[in-house]
Formats: structure tokens, C-alpha cells, sequence
């Protein structure tokens, strides 16, 4: 059970969205959900994680590349996304630094299935370590509905502090799309917890530039 409203979120949107057309930013503000947990022990407790897909995405303009093949190269030419090639992967010559400067570059990172298993021996654990390994995608799908669902996926992990973040939309968006994205993100966190509810102490909802709204 739920034990926010959709009315009281849909309240809380509507002042986030108000809040940023009265200071219009020269950049889209992204609308962040953030999470204080409480009763657990980030030592002991299982630290859980887990990815959602929202209905709709909160991050048109999150940068992605693909680690591509050469008949993924020709596919991500057709649709605009930029990608690097093994050739290219085997340049940075497992550097550290270069590693991290390209985990950096990037929201999200795709990889051919060919190549999935060599990445580990062409980049060494930095993606891993920034929490970008690549998501495969193979030949038979579509790599534009690919970047659709990466794009629309948001991912909620415990490490060693007891507050999260994640972009759930941007204020752009309609109300109601923010509204929906919203509440499937709650809930979903609820799901992963281990006491659901009584594990959650606070909801929040805030624009990059914005004030805090709070929902629980």
C-alpha cells in the first residue's frame, strides 16, 4: 500500500514546475527524487539495488555511447549516436585516467554482445567502478528503442550512505508524466526495501535550481 497520494505528489510537481517558469534557467532542469532511509545498517543489511524502467524519460538529453562492432558503427551512424570502436577502446590501453575521463564523457554506455566479454580486458574495472558497465544490445534489436529504454531507466543502489538520488523527469515535462514517473520510482524503492515503508524516512522532489518539496 502506497503511502503517498497521487493528488499530494501532483501538488508537489505543480510548485517545482511553477517554481522554475517564475526563474527561467538557460538549461533544462532535471527534477530529482531523493531518498532518506532509516533502520539499516549499510555495515550489516544486504545492500539491495535494482533499475526500473519509467514510462516516460526523464533524460532527453542524457549522453550515451556504444562500444560497437562494425555492424553496430554503421547503425549508430543511421540514428546520431556517437560510438567507439575496439580499435578505439584499445588506444586508451587500460590508462586509468583516460578510462575514467571516458566514464566521465558519458551518462551511459551501450556494447555490442560480441564485444561485452572483452571489455573487462580492454578497459580494465573503471566503468564498472563508475557504475557504467555497458548494457548489451545484439544485432536483432532495434538500437534506437535500445537508447529509448537505457535513456528511461533509472537504477537505485544502497552503498554506504543512507540518502539517494535519481532524475525522474525534467520540467518540461507535463505534470501528469512527472506525476507517473514519480510514483512508479516510490514504489518500486518500496519494493527493494527490506521493511518497505518503515524503512523510508523521507521523500523529496527538487529542480536542479529549485527549492525542495517534500512528499513524505
Amino acid at each position: 500500500m502506497s503511502k503517498i497520494q497521487v493528488s499530494g505528489v501532483r501538488g508537489s510537481v505543480k510548485e517545482v514546475i511553477d517554481y522554475s517558469n517564475d526563474k527561467k534557467r538557460n538549461f533544462v532542469e532535471t527534477v530529482e527524487l531523493q531518498i532518506g532511509l532509516k533502520n539499516y545498517d549499510t555495515q550489516r543489511d544486504k545492500r539491495f539495488s535494482g533499475t526500473i524502467k519509467l514510462p516516460h524519460i526523464p533524460r532527453p538529453r542524457m549522453s550515451i555511447c556504444i562500444l560497437a562492432d562494425a555492424a553496430d558503427v554503421d547503425r549508430a551512424k543511421l540514428i546520431n549516436i556517437e560510438f567507439m570502436t575496439v580499435e578505439d577502446l584499445k588506444k586508451l590501453n587500460k590508462n586509468k585516467k583516460l578510462v575514467k575521463k571516458l566514464a566521465k564523457k558519458y551518462d551511459a554506455f551501450l556494447a555490442s554482445e560480441a564485444l561485452i566479454k572483452q571489455i573487462p580486458r580492454l578497459l580494465g574495472p573503471g566503468l564498472s567502478k563508475a557504475g557504467k558497465f555497458p548494457s548489451p544490445v545484439s544485432h536483432g534489436e532495434d538500437l534506437e528503442k535500445k537508447v529509448v529504454e537505457v535513456k528511461s531507466t533509472i537504477k537505485f543502489q544502497l552503498k554506504k550512505v543512507l540518502c539517494l538520488g535519481v532524475a525522474v523527469g525534467h520540467v518540461m515535462m507535463p505534470e501528469e508524466q512527472l506525476v507517473q514517473n514519480i510514483m512508479l520510482a516510490v514504489n518500486f524503492l518500496v519494493s527493494l526495501l527490506k521493511k518497505n515503508w518503515q524503512n523510508i524516512m523521507s521523500l523529496h522532489i527538487k529542480s536542479t535550481m529549485g527549492k525542495v518539496q517534500r512528499l513524505y
